[in-house]
């Protein structure tokens, strides 16, 4: 006999209204795709190399950066390379048509997340306790209500929000997951079809740069296969299997068994990994724990099983190589899956907890954001806009009209929307998600118009660009500037958005036939020396306090040297 933690009246079963879970999804993916630019280190080099990709400027299947070969993850950087060598065509913006198929692949993990735990709810072992004179949840409603739960749930969780919206290979890698967790959820209603995604997850999951977790996520779920009572489910262990073995032949030949132990090995690396798996994995997190404990009596039960396998597989990666946040990004389709079963078995003390925490914790945060945004336009309060001087002196705030009217509406639609939530549908499954989602979302929309312009210029390295163009300006079009052993990203902006031809190679001050050098100032502020080369300038990035390029002219058609210290 199966026993389920599970309490469900036909009233709780009621679904989100269509049209308002569209509208939140839509707020979710939108935000922060046009009017930015890429952001340094991981958006703006995958970005680098699309662009280099659909350029013809590197092979995409070897592709580099300033002529240095990359770790590349070639399905993400194809995908992107091809929407730019599509869209640039027709007028897009290269940035915006390298960022339209990831903000897609994000949709996607949206729907199949919402699809597997809609299965995964209709199974026998996930279904509510029948009463003794009805009334009870109708499995249709229950499993659609779960679903809505783990939709908000995913766009509840604090991790996603940034990574979510790169251009980066995690993003690939995070639709693999969710792919895979779909194949196991459906094999009764897809048959062969979900066993062939569940092949296609694995090698995609191997080939955009997390081999181990493909390998270890398809013997997992072989081992679930295997033991599972479910007569549709057992023979998909013969197609993950072999998923698995292809995965370990696609990441052998593409080099993508790339990670690198580090687990912590004293007190503050844990505190560390400790912080990062709080706010990263929050507020769902302990929502996945309360499923694990009271749905413990069928944690071998698919619905169960399957996402906190998936789940734990990625947390244990992430703490392997050292806490890794986009490795962690993996585990939030499984999180969000088993946060949704918690909301059964929740006390109405314990839902009226997670609301009254969201409530103050995203009005405090989206506070904080309007008081910026006034000091930024009025200059009262003075403290924020001074200390942001400080940093960026040369920051000069820019008002927007629209900005401010869409970030007035979606304030006003979060106070709705506590107004609705403590008014009505009090005993919806799905109630307890509903303040952390708008939430979240309130506050993106105000970072993507009232703080956008702000942020663009401390996270994107555009003004660093722009201030080096007077001092990079080629002698022709065939010339190029030689930046050995700079960092990636840097060489990314260089090319990406400066337009120049970069040799980054560590040899290229004297291997290369470059009019221009640029070397990364040390900490120190000392100009080195460079046989053949001659100091003439020193190009600070806005808001970097220590770093500095320091450019140099051949010898022998360079301009007068300025002082070291000159900026």
């Amino acid at each position: 006999m199966i026993t389920t933690p599970a309490l469900v009246t036909r009233e709780a079963a009621q679904r989100l209204p269509r049209l308002a879970l569209w509208l939140m999804a839509a707020l979710y993916l939108l935000p922060g795709l046009v009017g930015r630019d890429p952001w340094r280190n991981a958006d703006l080099t995958a970005y680098g190399v699309m662009l280099a990709m659909a350029e013809g400027r590197t092979p995409w299947l070897a592709p580099a950066l300033g002529l240095v070969p990359i770790d590349a993850s070639w399905p993400a950087h194809a995908l992107g390379a091809a929407f730019i060598a599509a869209l640039t065509p027709l007028g897009v913006y290269a940035p915006l048509a390298a960022r339209v198929p990831f903000v897609l692949l994000l949709g996607a993990n949206m729907v199949l997340i919402w699809y597997a735990t809609y299965r995964l709810a209709r199974t026998e072992a996930a279904q509510p306790v029948p009463f003794a004179f009805g009334g009870e949840a109708p499995p249709k409603d229950y499993a659609r209500a779960l679903a809505d739960g783990a939709l908000l749930a995913f766009m509840a969780t604090l991790g996603l929000l940034q990574l979510g919206h790169e251009t980066t290979p995690e993003l690939m890698q995070l639709t693999s997951v969710s792919l895979l967790l779909w194949s196991l959820a459906m094999p009764a209603q897809r048959g062969w079809q979900a066993s062939a995604v569940a092949v296609l997850a694995l090698v995609l999951m191997a080939a955009s740069g997390a081999a181990e977790l493909a390998v270890a996520c398809g013997l997992a779920a072989a081992l679930v296969c295997m033991r599972s009572e479910d007569p549709a489910l057992a023979p998909m262990r013969w197609w993950v299997g072999a998923g698995t073995l292809i995965a370990t032949a696609v990441g052998t030949a593409l080099g993508t068994f790339r990670a690198n132990l580090d687990a912590p090995d004293h007190v503050g690396d844990l505190w560390q990994l400790v912080r990062l798996l709080a706010w990263f994995t929050w507020p769902i997190a302990p929502l996945a724990a309360i499923t694990l404990w009271r749905w413990r009596q069928q944690l071998l039960r698919r619905h169960v099983a399957v996402p906190a396998l998936l789940a734990i597989l990625a947390v244990l990666k992430a703490i392997a190589v050292g806490g890794s946040d986009r490795t962690l990004l993996l585990a939030l389709p499984g999180i969000a899956v088993l946060a949704a079963f918690a909301l059964p078995t929740l006390t109405r003390s314990g839902s009226a907890a997670v609301d009254w925490f969201s409530v103050f914790f995203c009005s405090g945060l989206a506070l904080a954001v309007w008081v910026v945004y006034l000091s930024f336009q009025t200059g009262w309060p003075a403290a924020p806009v001074r200390n942001a001087l400080a940093v960026a002196p040369d920051y000069q705030p820019v008002f927007q009209p629209l900005t401010l009217a869409l970030g007035l509406m979606a304030t006003a639609v979060w106070l709705w929307l506590v107004r609705w939530r403590t008014s009505r549908h009090r005993k919806a499954l799905w109630k307890s998600l509903v303040l952390p989602a708008g939430g979240v979302l309130l506050n993106w929309v105000l970072g993507m118009t009232l703080l956008l312009h702000p942020l663009d210029y401390t996270r994107s390295l555009t003004p660093w660009v722009e201030a080096l163009k007077p001092a990079l300006a080629p002698a022709s079009k065939q010339d190029c500037v030689a930046a050995p052993g700079m960092q990636i990203a840097y060489v990314a902006a260089l090319e990406a958005q400066g337009g120049w031809r970069v040799d980054a190679r560590p040899g290229a001050a004297f291997s290369s036939g470059c009019s221009t050098l640029v070397l990364t100032e040390g900490r120190d502020g000392v100009v080195p020396t460079v046989d053949g080369w001659a100091f003439t300038t020193r190009v600070r990035r806005p808001t970097e306090r220590y770093f500095a390029a320091l450019v140099y002219r051949r010898a022998n058609a360079a301009a007068p040297a300025r002082p070291a210290g000159a900026d």
